[in-house]
C-alpha cells in the first residue's frame, strides 16, 4: 500500500521535470539493474531466466506498459482516491477476461463482481448528474489493461518463477520507455527530483515483491481486502498533500468495487 502510494505522489512530483515515458524510463531502469544485479550475483536465480515463452512475455509487458502509461497519465489529472477506486475494477475485468479466455467457469459470484464493479463505477463517474472528466476513461482503460496483464500472469505463473517474470518486464518494457523519451532528460533535474526518482524506482520493484510475498504468505481472501486499504489512505494524503476534496460517491462506488471482489474471493475459496 505504501509502495502504490508512494509511486502515485511521485509521479505528480515529477511531472512538471519528465514525460510519463521519462517517468516510465526511471522506472524500469532501476528495476533491470536491481534485478540484472541480482541474477549476475546469484547463479540460482540466473539459471531460471529461461527464455520460454517468450511471446506471452511480450504479449503482457506490452499491455502492462500501455496500463502503466495511461495510469500515470490519470494520476496527473485525477484526484487520487478516484484513479485508486476505478483502478480496482481490474479484478472484476480479470474474472471475465479468465473465464473467456482461460476456459474457467462463471459462476453466480463472478457475474456479481461484475456488476458490483460496474455500479461502483457509474456512482464515481456519474455520468449525466455531474461533469464528466474525460479523464475517468484513461483510468478504465487502465484497468482493462491490468485485467489483461493478471490473466496472462496467471499463465506464466505455471510457466515461470516471480522473478523471471519481473525480469523480463522491466527488460522488455525499458527500450519502449526510452524510445519515447528525450535522452536528455537527466539534465532536467535537480536535487530536490531525488527523492521523487528514488520513489519511482523503489516503488515499482517494493511493491511487486510485496504483493508477490503476500501471496505466498497468506491467503487472496486476506491479501485482496488488505489491499484494498489503498483507496483511504490515498484519499487521506491527497487531502493533506494535495488539498484534495473527500468524495463520499469515491467511497460508496468503493465499497460496491470491494464488496463484489471479496463476495468472489470468499466464494472461489469455498470452492478451492
Amino acid at each position: 500500500m505504501l509502495a502504490f502510494s508512494t509511486m502515485a505522489i511521485s509521479i505528480r512530483a515529477l511531472a512538471g521535470a519528465l514525460s510519463i515515458f521519462e517517468i516510465l524510463t526511471v522506472r524500469t531502469a532501476c528495476g533491470f539493474v536491481v534485478l540484472g544485479a541480482l541474477a549476475l550475483t546469484r547463479p540460482a536465480l540466473r539459471a531460471q531466466l529461461s527464455p520460454r515463452r517468450l511471446e506471452l512475455h511480450a504479449l503482457r509487458n506490452g499491455v502492462h506498459f500501455a496500463a502503466q502509461y495511461t495510469w500515470a497519465w490519470s494520476v496527473m489529472l485525477l484526484p487520487l482516491a478516484t484513479v485508486f477506486a476505478v483502478e480496482f475494477t481490474a479484478p472484476a475485468w480479470a474474472a471475465l477476461f479468465a473465464v473467456l479466455f482461460l476456459g474457467e467457469r462463471m459462476t453466480a459470484s463472478r457475474v456479481g463482481v461484475l456488476v458490483l464493479g460496474l455500479l461502483g463505477v457509474l456512482v464515481i463517474l456519474r455520468p449525466g448528474l455531474v461533469t464528466f472528466q474525460p479523464a475517468s476513461l484513461l483510468v478504465l482503460g487502465a484497468a482493462l489493461g491490468f485485467a489483461v496483464m493478471l490473466v496472462i500472469t496467471k499463465k506464466l505463473t505455471g510457466l515461470a518463477t516471480t522473478f523471471t517474470i519481473l525480469f523480463w518486464m522491466n527488460l522488455m518494457q525499458l527500450p519502449i520507455a526510452l524510445a519515447g523519451s528525450d535522452l536528455a532528460f537527466v539534465s532536467r533535474l535537480g536535487a530536490g527530483d531525488v527523492p521523487a526518482l528514488l520513489g519511482i524506482g523503489l516503488s515499482g520493484l517494493v511493491s511487486h515483491l510485496a504483493l508477490s510475498n503476500a501471496f505466498r504468505a497468506g491467503d487472496a481472501t486476506l491479501v485482496v481486502p488488505l489491499d484494498f486499504l489503498r483507496i483511504p489512505l490515498i484519499a487521506v494524503v491527497g487531502r493533506l498533500v494535495y488539498a484534495e476534496p473527500f468524495d463520499p460517491f469515491v467511497l460508496v462506488g468503493a465499497a460496491l468495487i470491494v464488496s463484489g471482489i471479496v463476495w468472489n474471493l470468499r466464494a472461489e475459496a469455498a470452492r478451492g
